[in-house]
C-alpha cells in the first residue's frame, strides 16, 4: 500500500513509519521538518495548510494519523487549530484523494476525567470532562475522525498509552532529568498501579489497525503492554535505566494535584514556552490507577506485545551505556 503517516519525526511516528517501511509498504511521511526514516518519502508541512496536504495524501490508500500539538501547556487556540482543525482538514484532503483507511492515532486522556482507571476498555471520548487542552481537543478530533467512518472510508481510533522507549523525550528524558536535579517527587509513595506501552509495541499495535480495518472501523481501541504496575517501580527502573537516582520523597497527590493547577495557570498566563515542573494532569498520571483491559484490544488487531517492560527497561539501559547517566 502507499500509506501516509503523519508526525513521523516524533518517536512513535517515526517508529510506525520505519515499520512499515520494513513490511515494504511505499511510506510517505508528513511533518514540519524531515523525518529522518530511510525508505520513506518526506513531504513538510503542516495539518494547517490544506494544499500541502493534498499534496501528501495525493494516491494514498492509508493514512496513520499522528501529528498533534502535544504539551502540558499553551494556548488553547493553538491546540484547536492543530489538533482539530488539523484532523479535520486532514480528513477532507483524504476523502476527495479517495483514500480507503485512515488511522486516527489518539490517547485515552480523551476518555479521563481524573478518576481512576481499573481494568476498563475503551470508555467514549469526553472532551467536556477531559483535562486539559491537549486531551480535550484530541477527544474533539476522536470523535470527529470516528463520524467520518463510512464503507467507503473506512476509520478508526488507536490509543496507545504512555508510550515510552530509548529517544523518548517525553516521559524518559524528563524522568531522568528532574530525578538527576532531585526535583521528581513520588505521588502518594508512587503506589498507584498504571500501564505502559514500550514503543516497539505501540507503533505495531497501529500498523496492526491499518491491516485489520475490517475488524475495527468506527471504533477505538486502548493499547498498552498489559504489564501494569506501580509508578514508582516505574520510575525506578527508568531511573535505573538512564544512571541517576530514583526519586525517594513523597508529596500527596491531593497537594500536587492543586499545586499542578496553580502552575498550569501561571505558565500559560506569563506564555513560557518550556513545560512546567508540574501539572494537574501530569499530577493525576502519577498518583491515580490507569490500567486497561486488553483482551478486545488483541484479539481484534489481531497482535500481542513482543517486548516486555523488563526487557524495554534492558533495552534502554543499553541506549545510555553502562556506567553512562541520563539527563542532568
Amino acid at each position: 500500500m502507499r500509506v501516509v503517516v503523519t508526525g513521523a519525526s516524533g518517536l512513535l511516528g517515526g517508529e510506525v513509519a520505519r515499520l512499515l517501511v520494513r513490511q515494504g509498504h511505499d511510506v510517505v511521511t508528513f511533518q514540519r521538518r524531515p523525518s529522518g526514516v530511510d525508505g520513506a518519502t518526506d513531504f513538510c508541512g503542516s495539518v494547517t495548510d490544506d494544499a500541502a496536504l493534498r499534496a501528501a495524501v495525493a494516491g494514498a490508500d492509508g493514512i496513520i494519523h499522528m501529528a498533534a500539538k502535544v504539551s502540558f501547556t499553551g494556548r488553547a487556540a493553538e491546540f484547536n487549530e492543530v489538533n482539530v482543525e488539523g484532523t479535520r482538514r486532514l480528513l477532507n484532503c483524504a476523502r476527495a484523494a479517495g483514500v480507503r483507511d485512515v488511522v486516527f492515532v489518539s490517547s485515552p486522556s480523551v476518555a479521563n476525567s481524573g478518576a481512576a482507571i481499573a481494568g476498563q476498555g475503551a470508555e467514549p471520548a469526553d472532551p467536556e470532562h477531559a483535562h486539559g487542552d491537549y486531551a480535550r481537543t484530541k477527544a474533539e478530533a476522536e470523535l470527529l475522525a470516528l463520524a467520518a467512518d463510512a464503507p467507503d472510508f473506512r476509520v478508526a481510533a488507536v490509543r496507545p498509552h504512555v508510550v515510552w522507549g530509548p529517544g523518548d523525550t517525553q516521559l524518559v528524558e524528563r524522568v531522568l532529568a528532574r530525578a538527576g536535579q532531585g526535583r521528581l517527587p513520588l505521588l502518594d509513595a508512587g503506589a498507584a498501579l498504571i500501564d505502559t506501552t514500550y514503543v516497539d509495541n505501540a507503533a505495531a499495535a497501529i500498523v496492526a489497525g491499518l491491516h485489520r480495518m475490517d475488524h475495527i472501523h468506527g471504533r477505538a481501541l486502548v493499547v498498552t503492554n498489559g504489564e501494569p504496575r506501580p509508578v514508582g517501580e516505574l520510575l525506578a527502573g527508568i531511573c535505573a535505566a538512564g544512571g541517576v537516582r530514583p526519586p525517594s520523597w513523597s508529596v500527596p497527590g491531593p497537594v500536587a494535584r492543586a499545586a499542578g493547577a496553580m502552575v498550569e495557570k501561571v505558565w500559560t498566563w506569563a506564555g513560557r514556552q518550556e513545560e512546567p515542573p508540574m501539572t494537574r494532569f501530569l499530577a493525576e498520571q502519577l498518583s491515580t490507577a490507569h490500567w486497561f483491559d486488553q483482551r478486545e484490544t488483541r484479539e481484534l488487531l489481531d497482535w500481542t506485545p513482543a517486548v516486555s517492560i523488563d526487557e524495554g527497561l534492558a533495552r534502554l539501559a543499553g541506549h545510555y551505556g553502562p556506567g553512562q547517566q541520563g539527563v542532568q
